[in-house]
């Protein structure tokens, strides 16, 4: 189907990145931002392109309440050519519809919301930076908005995507990846069997902030989360997927449990090990093994995955107050590889060889 949303164009523009080695994560955001409403009864409807400006909102509004909301993170890149891609956007448009399933939201049908980010990003697209390590956030989210204090699903929702160029969110000093520090959080969980881990939603997320907040007392830059049950089993690192490189093998925590939010960029990290005959299991990982693994040396490796971040390795883990080294503590090897990999298929500087890529076109 084709979609011809109006263009509300903003009359203050917003100053552009001066520097984009400088941009960090999420500190700038774009002139325009999609907008569109549901209705029982009606469905989707009213899509347009506005400025990017405060919305209102009702102080009894489902969301400020009971937290009905659900987001996505994308990408968008600039290749050599000049063409506007994205990096697998069908998997986001599943997790997003398996997300609203959970949070009794109404799904948003594929080319719809393809279709809105292309014209949010074709209005805005002057903003995509250029530089290495750069790229244009998307962020679609949909929450429900209708004034109610009933704990039941709302009949009204508000489906807005806005945009951020960005850098490395862990960036070395010379813009390249960096090994980090990250906390073994074994008191607090992120998800437990039945919940919504699996659900990209913002209660998984500001529920973590307080394990985050203890991570920095130990000068670390994130979480390593356990199993809710037994405190034992490794699962994710703060908001991204965790491998683990054991000897010969490679190692991520199974889906089947529910608590894993099923990466995108996870499930391509598996794809392209697999293709370098890489041993991949996605299996039940007791932190004890992780910690034994460190003292007698096979531990060669710990990396997270995730959209922001594309790859993370990871150079100390403290458990107890006890630093544990990962190798020598600097970017492993794997890592490095997968992150040139991926970042340069994303920007079409490597040749997509899975068909992961999306192009938007050119934009001027």
């Amino acid at each position: 189907m084709e979609y011809d949303f109006p263009i509300t164009r903003t009359t203050h523009p917003r100053p552009r990145p001066e520097d984009e080695s400088k941009l960090g994560f999420a500190r700038y955001f774009t002139d325009h931002m999609f907008a569109m409403e549901w209705d029982e009864g009606i469905g989707w409807h009213d899509g347009r392109v506005v400025p990017n400006e405060p919305i209102l909102i009702d102080p009894a509004s489902c969301v400020l309440h009971y937290a009905q909301m659900a987001f996505e993170g994308m990408k968008a890149y600039r290749t050599p050519s000049g063409e506007i891609q994205l990096f697998r956007p069908d998997m986001n448009v599943k997790r997003l519809a398996r997300t609203n399933e959970r949070m009794c939201m109404p799904s948003i049908p594929g080319d719809l919301y393809i279709a809105a980010i292309k014209a949010v990003i074709k209005e805005d697209a002057d903003w995509i930076p250029v530089s290495p390590g750069t790229a244009l956030y998307i962020r679609p989210f949909i929450f429900g908005d209708e004034p109610s204090f009933s704990v039941l699903p709302a009949k009204h929702y508000r489906f807005l995507i806005i945009l951020s160029p960005t850098g490395s969110y862990y960036a070395a000093n010379d813009g390249g990846l960096s090994a980090t520090r990250i906390y073994v959080q074994d008191e607090y969980i992120r998800a437990a069997r039945g919940g919504t881990g699996y659900a990209k939603v913002g209660g998984n997320y500001g529920g973590g902030m307080r394990a985050s907040k203890d991570a920095m007392l130990y000068d670390c830059k994130d979480v390593l989360w356990l199993d809710a049950a037994e405190h034992r089993f490794v699962e994710e690192i703060g908001t991204s997927n965790a491998f683990f490189r054991i000897g010969d093998e490679v190692i991520t925590a199974p889906l089947d449990s529910g608590t894993i939010l099923p990466g995108i960029t996870r499930d391509s990290v598996i794809q392209i090990l697999k293709s370098w005959g890489v041993k991949v299991s996605e299996r039940r990982l007791d932190i004890a093994d992780v910690l034994r693994a460190s003292v007698d040396g096979s531990l060669k490796e710990i990396f997270a995955s995730g959209t922001a971040a594309v790859i993370s390795p990871i150079g100390t883990l403290n458990y107890k107050g006890t630093d544990y080294g990962v190798a020598d503590g600097e970017v492993g090897e794997l890592a490095q590889k997968l992150y040139d990999t991926l970042y340069g298929i994303q920007t079409g500087s490597v040749e997509d060889s899975f068909g992961w890529t999306y192009k938007l076109g050119i934009f001027r």
